[in-house]
This record gives structure tokens, C-alpha cells and sequence, in this order.
């Protein structure tokens, strides 16, 4: 950015020197914003990646349109492109454009937005890409999310152009019906608009596939991105234990990213993301600044109301009164929207993880008979729901009465004001229709805020749940690093060291001053309910967050925990038994041998079959499908938490002599609280409480 911004600084100091020299003060205008544009695209190194784009096309077309207006006055501009010269205003314009990107990258909604959006523009990751009908070809994925901005900018910027010049076309095209000129009526409808119509229609097709092409790019990055920080370093588990604001990850992934990107599935009158705000205010700036001039040339000469007295750029004027009062009304009216849509994904993800919930637990709740109440519950939570959506129903019925009322308006207000001018006979029809196209477009592009009022509020509430979704990442991640240290060493064994754990409410629960776990003798842990025992086992297992101490684990040993109540993931069955593998790890003959084993020989028929095996199977035939995943894992260290209390004791007995023939070099380490599972261990350690009503494990000597 550094260099761009010398650039501009040389154009600059250019147009400043031949502007002093022609005393032209339309260049020095345009030196003194050069300069400025040249200061602010110097310290654009430091702002937002993605708004540098901008601020990057902005002062480059400064110098281009620049170098034209400066070919132009000096009479170098070839005569069969006059019609094409461009805007006096046009340099001055994108380097305003660019001073005022730089200036909103420092407004606090722009940066929450920006910070978000840096993620895909930071990226260092490669992608793939093809320019049909090119082959495809690999680059960093940021460069080609930047050329697809930069291409649909300057598509964009385009299109406005051809907008301009049709209203041109408007003008003549009327003009000749009134004259009933009909050779200058069809040159226009042929040679004119229907090679520019034509060309907009190709422009928008193009606009839409790479559109919709980085849409996708920018979506499945980002969702890789939050998946894999939910997930990483066991995020997913420390934001349950910490009890985390940021309610429903599953759906801040799934919809809140989409909407932030580019609104959702759906184009409607909320469906607007970060992408589509972007260009639409890049069109809209390039819109009203366009036909401003235009208004303003076409109502120079126009008198205010009933009087003599001239009004330079007359209609602009009220143009820009009638937005602002506009825009000031909308806000006042709907300022409430925001935290209403960002309470609206909160009832609603809370209702549907309810009947998830539910669906889950269906077979507990149907021997409680507890139907009534899940009903109430249901019911209340679906009031919730329906009471938000009626006061969003309230606040956008008045939204919508005044806007409704205010677009009903727009229109005529152009023609009331030009009519006494054309009726008497100053101006023609041709004329009264570009002024007012040409009102209908400024007034359209300074009420941007009144059309987009529901959609920005809508925005709005996405962009905070993403914010604090990342907040409670951040939060626990922090909270984390001070989490117990597992160390590997080169002893075969386990050992904890000055190991103090709390719960996520900071109480201490354990403290082991020295305890060690050899690889050649199982262990047996047992201890009053709420000892710390499953906590103990978690930071073992180095997942368990709040503590110090060390742990050290032998290293290049693979250590398994099965929790006493599996997960069981959708899918088909060899799936849920080879997890977290994939089940063409394992043949198939493995798979049912570890059935067979695991005492589920009668399910090795329906390896293949999809379903919801979690509300299939018994609690105790979801253990054993543990087990059997374990003696495809082949762990060096076993860690089973009550892992078979679902189990009769006879069919445990069972699954521990299987064990230990089946898996002769892993060591187990068990939780249980029946007495015969200490046939089966080597030693056993007890959860005694100290005075201060912490718990400390100690071996029992002679057991």
C-alpha cells in the first residue's frame, strides 16, 4: 500500500503543478484530494485486508481517471471517443471513495465486521481455481478471493456506467417520441440501447457465477475455520464445562456463517451478508455520485417554487433534505430490530435443540411419562419464540408503514417539481423523464440505509453471534492455558506430580501429590460419588482444563478412556464401531470379530446399516460397542470409566477375561464400584478425603 500511496502522492503533485499553471481550480480540487488520498492509502497497511482491496481500486482509478482528465483538457483526448471522455468529477471522486474507506475502517461496527471477514483475506492457505476455459491452476486462496473482489468491483462499476448512458438514451428516446422523429427513434432503440442493454445483461450474468463462485470459496473456508477452532484442543468440551454464552455452536456454524458471507440460501429482503453489502455500497456511492452530476447539471437553471430566485443543483438539494429526514424517521422507528433478530436465533436454536434433545432421550422420557412436561416445556419454549416474532411483527409493521409511505412518495415528487418548468415549455419530455430517473437514482442511493434498515438489523445480530461465538473460544482457550501439563517421558508409566484439579467454578476437588500407574500392574479406582474420580481420569487423558500440576505420560503410548456412556455417531454401524476411524480402516472380518467379542455377534449382519444406532441399542449394548472399538484401537493404556456398569456381572466378568486375552499388552485402568472387578486388577486406589474436603488418591496397601 506503501507504494500505491507514493503513486498517488507523484499524480498528485502533478495535477498541482499543471492546475497552478492553467489556474484551473477543478485540478487543484483534485491535487488537494490526491494528497490527502495519498496519505491515507499509505496508512492503509494497517487497516482491514479486506477494506485495503478497496481502498487499493479506489486510488488506483484516482490516478487513472486522473491521467484521462488531464489527457482531456490538454486536447489530446481523440474526437472519435468524445462521447466516451469521462466526468470531469471522476478522479476526485474514487480518491474521496478511498479517503472514505480508510475513515469507516476505524468505526467499531466496521472492524467487528472486518475482523471477521480478514480471516478468509489472511489466509495462507492454497487453493484451486479455473478461468473457463482455462485449465484450472493453484494459488493462495487470499489472491484469488482478491482478483474475484476486484473483478466484480470493476464489473459493478461498469454497470453503473451503462446505467448512465441509458439515461442519456431515455432522454433522446423520448425526445424523438415527442418530435415524432422516427428515424432518430429507431437509432436510438438499435444503435444505442439495444447494444448497451445487451451488454448489462451480459455483465450481470457474469456477475452472478463469480459471485456465487466466491460466495462458496469464502463460506466453506470459514466454516472450516470455525469447525476446526470449536473443535481443536478439545474447544468443543471446555465451552460445555464452562457453561459458554455462546449458545448453539451447531448453529453459528452452520447458518450465521452463510448469513454473514452472503445473507443465506434465500435473496429476500433479509438476505444480505458482509459480500453483498460491500458491492452494493461501492454501486450505491457509484450511483449517487454519478447521477448526482447529472441531477445537478439538469437542474442548474431551476427556481425554487413560485419565485425567480435560481437554486444551483436545485433538485439534489431536496433530494438529499427528503433522505435525511427519511433516514433519521427509519431509525428512530426501527432501531429496536438488532437485538430482536439476535434474540430470534437464540429462541429459535433453543426450540429446535430441545426436539433434538428430546428425540435423543425419547425412550427415558417415555418410562417417566414425562410427556405432559415435555409438552409444557416445549410449549413454553415455542411461546418464547412466537412472543419475539410478534414484537419483531410490531416494530417492522411501523417500519413498514412509514417506508411503504415514503417509497409511495419518491416517485412523484421529481414530476411535481419539474411539471411548471415542462408545461411551460422550458424544459422538454425527454428531459423531465431523465430528471426524474435521474432524482429517482440519488434519492434511491442516499435512503440506502431506510431500504436496508430490516436487512442491516438482521446483519447486525448475526455479526454478534458470531463475535461472541469467537469471544467464548478465545475465553475458554485462555482459561485453558493454564490447564494441567502432560508431559511424555520415557518410562513406561503414568505419573501425576504436585496434580491440584478444580471444577470450571474453581473449587478444588483432587489433589495427588505423587501417583504412578506402572505398565505392567492394572489398577482399579474407586471413591464416593463426586470424588473426582471421571476428572481424574480426563486429566490423564489430557483433556480436563482447570488445574496444575503435571502428568507425565509415556511417550509414543496411545492411552483410550471409554466414558460410561459411549458416543454413538450417525452412520452406519461398522462406522460407530471403528470411530473415531474410519471403518475402511478395519476389514470387515475384523470389525465382526470385535463383535463377536464385544458379545454383539447378532449385529455383525447389519454392519452396513445407517440409522440412529444411539436410540437402537440398550445402554449396555452401546458399552459393548465401546469395547469392541477398543479391541480394533489396540491402546497401550485402557481407561475404562465405569464403562460397563450397564452390564449384569456375569457378562462383565466376561468382557474383563476377553480383555485381558485379547489385548495382553494394554494396560487397564478401571472406575467401578463393584466389588468383583478387583479380581481383575493388579491394584487398587481409593479417593480419600482430606479435612479441607478435597480428595486424594491413595493406593491401598495390600489389597
Amino acid at each position: 500500500m506503501q507504494r500505491l500511496g507514493a503513486a498517488v502522492a507523484v499524480f498528485a503533485l502533478f495535477a498541482l503543478a499543471v492546475g497552478v499553471h492553467a489556474d484551473d481550480a477543478d485540478l487543484l480540487a483534485l491535487a488537494a484530494a490526491g494528497l490527502i488520498c495519498a496519505y491515507t492509502t499509505w496508512r492503509s497497511a494497517a487497516i482491514s485486508s479486506f477494506l485495503q482491496i478497496f481502498v487499493a481500486i479506489f486510488s488506483s482509478e484516482a490516478i487513472v481517471f486522473g491521467l484521462a482528465h488531464l489527457v482531456e483538457i490538454q486536447g489530446l483526448w481523440p474526437d472519435s471517443l468524445a462521447a466516451y471522455a469521462l466526468p470531469e468529477s471522476m478522479a476526485l471522486t474514487v480518491a474521496i471513495f478511498s479517503i472514505l474507506v480508510f475513515t469507516i475502517s476505524h468505526f467499531g461496527v466496521v472492524r467487528q465486521m472486518t475482523r471477521i471477514a480478514d480471516l478468509y483475506f489472511d489466509s495462507a492457505d492454497v487453493g484451486e481455481a479455473r478461468i473457463w476455459p482455462i485449465i484450472r491452476f493453484h494459488a493462495r486462496e487470499r489472491a484469488i478471493a482478491v482478483a474475484m473482489v476486484v473483478f466484480l468491483v470493476f464489473i459493478n462499476q461498469t454497470q453503473v456506467g451503462i446505467t448512465v448512458r441509458l439515461s442519456f438514451f431515455n432522454r433522446d428516446w423520448f425526445n424523438a417520441i415527442q418530435e415524432r422523429n422516427a428515424g432518430e427513434f429507431w437509432r436510438q432503440l438499435l444503435i444505442v440501447f439495444t447494444p448497451w442493454a445487451f451488454t448489462y445483461v451480459a455483465s450481470a450474468v457474469i456477475e452472478f457465477v463469480v459471485q456465487s463462485m466466491l460466495v462458496i470459496r469464502w463460506r466453506r473456508w470459514l466454516t472450516e475455520h470455525y469447525v476446526s477452532h470449536w473443535l481443536g484442543a478439545h474447544t468443543h468440551y471446555r465451552m460445555t464445562l464452562a457453561g459458554s454464552p455462546a449458545d448453539n455452536p451447531d448453529q453459528r456454524i452452520a447458518e450465521d456463517v452463510n448469513r454473514f458471507v452472503d445473507g443465506g440460501n434465500e435473496r429476500g429482503p433479509e438476505s444480505y451478508g458482509i459480500y453483498s453489502y460491500s458491492i452494493l455500497l461501492i454501486s450505491t456511492l457509484s450511483s449517487l455520485v454519478s447521477f448526482a452530476i447529472v441531477l445537478w447539471d439538469l437542474s442548474a437553471n431551476f427556481t425554487l417554487p413560485g419565485t425567480d430566485i435560481h437554486a444551483p443543483g436545485f433538485l439534489f438539494w431536496v433530494a438529499l433534505v427528503y433522505a435525511a429526514i427519511g433516514t433519521l424517521v427509519t431509525h428512530l422507528i426501527g432501531r429496536a430490530l438488532a437485538h430482536l433478530y439476535f434474540e430470534r436465533q437464540h429462541r429459535e436454536a433453543d426450540f429446535r435443540f430441545s426436539l433434538a434433545r428430546l428425540r435423543e432421550y425419547s425412550e427415558q422420557v417415555a418410562l417417566l411419562a414425562g410427556e405432559n412436561a415435555e409438552r409444557s416445556s416445549l410449549a413454553r419454549r415455542f411461546g418464547a419464540v412466537i412472543a419475539n416474532y410478534l414484537a419483531i411483527v410490531d416494530r417492522r409493521k411501523k417500519l413498514m408503514a412509514f417506508t411503504a409511505t415514503y417509497g409511495q412518495l419518491s416517485p412523484i415528487i421529481p414530476y411535481v417539481l419539474t411539471a411548471p418548468f415542462y408545461f411551460a415549455g422550458k424544459i422538454q419530455l425527454g428531459v423531465m423523464t431523465q430528471t426524474a430517473g435521474a432524482f429517482s437514482r440519488v434519492e434511491s442511493a442516499l435512503t440506502f440505509f431506510i431500504d436496508y434498515y430490516t436487512s442491516l438489523a438482521n446483519f447486525k445480530s448475526v455479526l454478534d453471534r458470531l463475535t461472541l461465538f469467537d469471544a467464548a473460544i478465545e475465553r475458554v482457550n485462555v482459561a485453558g492455558a493454564g490447564a494441567p501439563a502432560t508431559q511424555p517421558r520415557a518410562a513406561a508409566k503414568i505419573t501425576l506430580d504436585d496434580l491440584s484439579l478444580a471444577l470450571p467454578d474453581g473449587r478444588r476437588i483432587v489433589e495427588a501429590k505423587h501417583l504412578q500407574l506402572s505398565k505392567d500392574e492394572s489398577a482399579l479406582l474407586t471413591g464416593p460419588s463426586g470424588s473426582g474420580k471421571s476428572t481424574l481420569f480426563r486429566a490423564i487423558a489430557g483433556i480436563w482444563p482447570y488445574g496444575e500440576g503435571a502428568v507425565g505420560v509415556p511417550e509414543g503410548q496411545r492411552i483410550l478412556l471409554l466414558p460410561q456412556r459411549p458416543y454413538i455417531p450417525m452412520g452406519s454401524l461398522a462406522a460407530a464401531v471403528a470411530y473415531p476411524a474410519s471403518p475402511d480402516a478395519f476389514s470387515t472380518e475384523e470389525i465382526e470379530d470385535a463383535l463377536d467379542a464385544a458379545h454383539l455377534g447378532a449385529f455383525k449382519s447389519r454392519l452396513d446399516e445407517d440409522g440412529a444406532w444411539a436410540q437402537r441399542l440398550s445402554g449396555g449394548e452401546q458399552q459393548r460397542v465401546a469395547i469392541a472399538r477398543a479391541l480394533l484401537a489396540k491402546p497401550d493404556w485402557l481407561f475404562l470409566d465405569e464403562a460397563t456398569s450397564a452390564l449384569d456381572e456375569k457378562l462383565e466378568n466376561e468382557i474383563y477375561h476377553m480383555l485381558a486375552v485379547r489385548l495382553p499388552s494394554t494396560t487397564i485402568v478401571s472406575i467401578g464400584h463393584r466389588s468383583t472387578l478387583q479380581a481383575f486388577h493388579d491394584k487398587h486406589i481409593d479417593m480419600e478425603a482430606e479435612a479441607d474436603g478435597v480428595f486424594s488418591p491413595r493406593e491401598r496397601v495390600g489389597a
